[in-house]
């Protein structure tokens, strides 16, 4: 309970897999199961199923900040600015504004996340709505909400370990946590289904009991959602503003 009865926390689980049967659907549908019986609201952005564009480019906007060259961080800005994105790009950041957690569930393919799931970030996490100068990390957008990823690998665990072929799962996935810590997220210990492909249906769902409980934990944490409560009694659901310079990109620091 918070001191708000009323609240109800959300969460968007984004889903980066093509196929509906796998597992890694699994996860995102364990996950769903997991967060509505938390008392969160969930929505999920099927990347595939929705058939998402991870491709950038002035088709993004419907506006123009410069029509002689095509620098994104401008059009992005401009287009915050200016009611400009595209109906795909609304759709998402709309699901995005509203999620006090964030839940990304793919596979781990050539030693990173999907492609879809990389171009969707470079799509809605834009210049002015997730992001500006002077507002990362510990002065983010998104601080005081959480994210979690649940990720299948086809390889064992000691495959990602100290000194074998593919190193430590840290080290692999570092790029990804730092990028959602850039936003202002607290960012949960990756939960890894590793050779999912090669354990039993026992294995598997122990994989898929132990995800769900890691999200119930997040989930539930009674300090956590008190604060959120809080954050959000507070907006006042005006656009924010982005106070820096139009070229702040691009001056020195």
């Amino acid at each position: 309970m918070t001191s708000d009865p009323n609240f109800r926390p959300s969460a968007l689980i984004v889903l980066a897999h093509p196929e509906p049967t796998s597992f890694t659907a699994a996860m995102k549908d364990a996950a769903v199961r997991a967060l509505e019986a938390a008392g969160m609201n969930v929505e999920v952005s099927d990347l595939y199923g929705e058939g998402f564009n991870p491709v950038a480019g002035r088709h993004d906007f419907t506006t123009v900040a410069d029509d002689s060259r095509f620098h994104y961080q401008t059009e992005q800005q401009h287009a915050w600015i200016n009611d400009g994105y595209a109906d795909d790009l609304q759709r998402e950041q709309q699901r995005v504004a509203r999620a006090d957690m964030l839940v990304f569930v793919f596979p781990l393919w050539w030693g990173g996340i999907p492609a879809i799931l990389k171009g969707w970030a470079e799509r809605v996490f834009s210049y002015g709505f997730a992001y500006a100068d002077g507002y990362r990390f510990d002065k983010g957008y998104f601080r005081g909400r959480r994210a979690a990823m649940g990720l299948a690998t086809g390889g064992p665990k000691a495959r990602f370990s100290t000194g074998d072929v593919y190193g430590e799962i840290s080290l692999t996935l570092y790029p990804v946590i730092r990028a959602i810590e850039y936003m202002g997220l607290e960012v949960a210990e990756p939960f890894v289904a590793y050779a999912a492909p090669r354990v039993d249906d026992e294995g598997r769902a122990a994989y898929l009991q132990e995800w769900a409980d890691r999200l119930t934990a997040l989930a539930s944490d009674p300090e956590w959602r008190e604060a959120r409560a809080k954050e959000r009694a507070a907006e006042t659901g005006e656009k924010r503003a982005i106070d820096v310079p139009s070229n702040a990109w691009s001056m020195q620091r």
